[in-house]
């Protein structure tokens, strides 16, 4: 999942972006508003993590731009205010979600989760198909009942593709949620991350076929069997 964190404390603006990323985020920062107006409106973020006082445009005035450009990504306001009257100014320029600093980094996380399944609808909190079980929250994931490892990115491909179930997701779209900003794009890379994903989630000989179907010329999906 890529989150957006527009933060102008340099060390909170780090630490967000290292934590999430060890949670398996891929995370974009802005360090003032202007900045994360401009990268939340030019590439397709999952969630963002919005400052409400920000240099350049505040963090309302970021949402409200964002919101008046028909741009509806979740957006969970972080301040250091913490009055009723700036909950209900947060709310109503469109943001979703409101958390007072300081905050507990566990409460950050169940936040970002509790807004993406939101946003993708009716969302149970362990997603299910085929067979698999993954706990965002606690990350985990099994076949069956039975554990498997996977790396960090292997748990974000196969996340995502969960929570699309039923939907063909392109290799683009993959890069984008799954690959930090710095990756140079290859798609081989996708190809090669959903080779050693299907090898540790799926059984040889299988009835049924594979769990991440492969839509030539179109990318990948998983569907659910009966």
């Amino acid at each position: 999942m890529r989150v957006l964190v527009v933060e102008d404390e340099p060390d909170v603006a780090e630490a967000l972006a290292w934590g999430l990323s060890a949670e398996g985020y891929v995370v974009d920062v802005a360090g003032n508003g202007v900045d994360g107006l401009w990268k939340a409106a030019e590439s397709p973020h999952d969630v963002i993590v919005l400052d409400v006082m920000l240099p350049g445009m505040d963090g309302y005035q970021v949402c409200r731009a964002l919101r008046g450009r028909g741009i509806w990504t979740p957006i969970l306001m972080l301040t250091a205010l913490d009055e009723d009257l700036d909950h209900a100014e947060g709310l109503d320029s469109g943001a979703d979600d409101y958390l007072p600093k300081p905050f507990s980094y566990p409460v950050l996380l169940a936040h970002l989760r509790s807004l993406t399944r939101r946003a993708l609808g009716a969302r149970p909190a362990v997603l299910t198909a085929a067979g698999l079980a993954l706990d965002p929250a606690a990350r985990t994931v099994a076949r069956d009942g039975a554990p498997l490892d996977l790396t960090v990115r292997e748990f974000a491909v196969l996340e995502y593709l969960l929570r699309a179930a039923g939907r063909v997701v392109s290799k683009t779209e993959l890069l984008e949620h799954c690959w930090d900003a710095h990756f140079d794009g290859d798609p081989t890379a996708v190809e090669v991350l959903v080779h050693r994903l299907r090898r540790k989630i799926e059984t040889p000989g299988a009835a049924g076929g594979s769990i991440v179907d492969t839509v030539r010329g179109q990318g990948y999906v998983i569907r659910e069997r009966s």
